[in-house]
């Protein structure tokens, strides 16, 4: 599901408005079956895989085929550019030290850190960050095109997360 900048976004329990020159998704992966052959399907998850939502937010155009924690997209990121990611995990991590905290973060410039990244690109930061809304387990994996642009980059992502609402039904 997807939705152009100024919308809302919504699907699988998950809804965000976006603000202008954004773009957001929702998904689940596409899960092969046991036994199918490879390729078969365009499934991107394994046999047997739970699917569990996920979100993605950028404030450049998102291309197709990316991966959960973005890859295909931050290699495309300019300094200005941000990339979220908000996944979600499945109900046994309930109840887990790691998802212990309560709520949507918003994030500090000063937690950026280019040691954060899924995979370390020149000059970007990531943010990583386990917690537990509407009693559901999430990630969420934040991207900012430049370390020495933190504060602004800050202020924008904690702008959509503002607007990011979970339900309880999945």
């Amino acid at each position: 599901m997807s939705a152009p900048a100024g919308k809302r976004l919504a699907g699988h329990g998950l809804s965000v408005g976006l603000p202008p020159r954004w773009e957001g998704r929702i998904y689940r992966r596409v899960v092969a079956e046991a036994g199918a052959r490879p390729g078969r399907l365009q499934a991107t998850g394994w046999p047997g895989e739970l699917s569990h939502p996920v979100l993605h937010l950028a404030n450049f155009a998102l291309p197709p085929g990316r991966g959960d924690f973005g890859t295909g997209a931050v290699e495309r990121m300019g300094p200005e550019n941000l990339f979220v990611s908000l996944l979600e995990f499945g109900p046994d991590c309930l109840g887990t030290a790691l998802y212990a905290p309560v709520g949507i973060p918003r994030i500090r410039p000063g937690q950026f850190n280019p040691n954060g990244m899924q995979r370390r690109v020149a000059g970007q930061a990531g943010f990583q960050h386990f917690f537990t809304e509407a009693n559901r387990p999430f990630c969420l994996y934040v991207v900012i095109g430049s370390h020495r642009q933190a504060v602004p980059l800050a202020n924008q992502v904690n702008d959509v997360l503002e607007q990011i609402e979970v339900s309880h039904a999945g």
